[in-house]
């Protein structure tokens, strides 16, 4: 007998019993259509994070400030949207500096090529001619060799002596009266800038603000890097720095900031090394990853619910087999006296189990398939309809072909011991059977 035709009888004889057939097939396909769909999702993800990271570049790049300074920015990360700016509030961020021992220490490290201390630049907020309300603003200056997915304009020009430019994230540009942020573009929009010494003695901030015109270069495709703030050129940047602080002694200027440029096979090391003075160092892809995380635990706890229903379809699928082996158990006597040989026997239930799998996994796709779609026409309307290069669900076939022949060879474990049984009996006493 032709391996074809057992396969093809071991599916005609699934169904002599339609309903108990049906319903471990169903079980398999709760636990195939979980995982399969779970990976499509996980695919999704990635693939957004590979893109965030190619598009900012910067191979061999950290950034890097003290631990402290680094929990403090952590907690402003991925707020609810642009924050109004009050005065009665306290609108200064308290700032941890680099040390000169740490900077001496850091340019000593094997694999840093190159050291920068980054100026430290305070501002208060920002507003626009469209709107009376003030924003708090998160500001970060533009690094040359880094670059940011732009939704409309470019990213800041990055010469020392270009006008001030600022590149904006959509829900910022929103915020300051712009409904259709293309319009931002080439608007000026003014930046208040705190004098630190003046601040000391002002009886209210805005006594101690100036306000700085800069030219909107462009606003950033919504995403995970957008969420740290609103980029500024060097010219923008040094010209905040000389404001805030304007009138005291040079060596009050300290950093929070610095950055480097490192061979990119030695970063884990740079980091290690970084970490024991006292510096917290980011990587582009470590600044994708911490969002990622929050995604892999998500879909653990739902492959752990998948890998549960696949455990239940496993003891489906010996129950089934069982109870076909004692229903034709006279069939089975009569094979054997014909002829066939135990280890037929043994294929022809153990390829009834495979087949359980195959069309358990089969449904599990197609209809994971067709939940994705939807759901990535659904997500990218609703709550995805701010990263419009977020594709939910990615199908790739190599890894749906690969998650059901796993769950076949399940199937085919779980069908052994019925299997060996039906092989096991003896051909007279199975023709004598009642």
């Amino acid at each position: 007998m032709k391996i074809v035709d057992i396969f093809r009888d071991a599916n005609a004889n699934l169904w002599r019993s339609k309903l108990r057939s049906s319903l471990t097939i169903l079980a398999i396909f709760v636990g195939s259509f979980t995982i399969i769909l779970n990976s499509a999702i996980n695919a999704g993800v990635n693939d957004f994070m590979d893109k965030q990271i190619a598009n900012m570049g910067g191979e061999g790049y950290l950034e890097m400030m003290p631990t402290e300074a680094y929990e403090s920015v952590m907690n402003m990360v991925g707020n609810n949207g642009p924050q109004e700016y009050t005065e009665d509030k306290d609108n200064t961020n308290a700032a941890t500096y680099i040390k000169d021992e740490q900077i001496e220490k850091a340019k000593k490290i094997d694999g840093i090529k190159v050291f920068n201390v980054l100026p430290n630049s305070t501002v208060d907020y920002i507003t626009s001619k469209k709107t009376d309300k003030r924003y708090r603003l998160n500001i970060n200056l533009v690094v040359e060799g880094i670059s940011f997915d732009m939704s409309n304009g470019v990213t800041p020009n990055t010469d020392k002596n270009a006008d001030y430019e600022i590149a904006v994230n959509e829900d910022l540009a929103k915020a300051l009266g712009y409904e259709n942020v293309a319009d931002i573009v080439g608007e000026t929009v003014q930046i208040a800038v705190p004098s630190n010494l003046k601040c000391y003695t002002a009886i209210k901030r805005s006594e101690c603000q100036t306000l700085v015109d800069a030219k909107v270069s462009g606003t950033q495709a919504p995403g995970i890097l957008s969420m740290g703030g609103s980029r500024a050129n060097l010219a923008l940047w040094n010209h905040i720095n000389a404001i805030n602080y304007e009138g005291m002694p040079a060596e009050t200027n300290r950093s929070y900031q610095a950055t480097a440029d490192v061979e990119p096979e030695k970063i884990k090391d740079v980091q290690k090394a970084l970490e024991e003075i006292g510096l917290k160092a980011m990587s582009v892809e470590d600044e994708v990853g911490m969002f990622q995380v929050f995604f892999d635990a998500i879909l653990i706890v739902f492959n752990i619910f998948g890998g549960i229903a696949l455990v239940a379809a496993s003891i489906g699928i010996i129950n089934t087999l069982f109870m076909a082996v004692q229903e034709r158990t006279r069939e089975i006597g009569l094979d054997k006296a014909l002829g066939m040989s135990n280890g037929k026997v043994f294929l022809s239930f153990s390829a009834e189990a495979i087949m359980l799998g195959f069309w358990g996994s089969l449904f599990g796709i197609i209809v994971s398939f067709v939940v994705g779609q939807i759901a990535n026409v659904v997500a990218t309307q609703t709550f995805l309809s701010d990263f419009p290069t977020f594709k939910l669900t990615i199908f790739e076939p190599l890894t749906m072909i690969s998650i059901a022949l796993v769950i076949m060879l399940i199937a085919f474990l779980a069908g052994t011991l019925p299997a060996r049984r039906a092989s096991k009996k003896n051909p007279i006493d199975a023709l004598r059977y009642e």
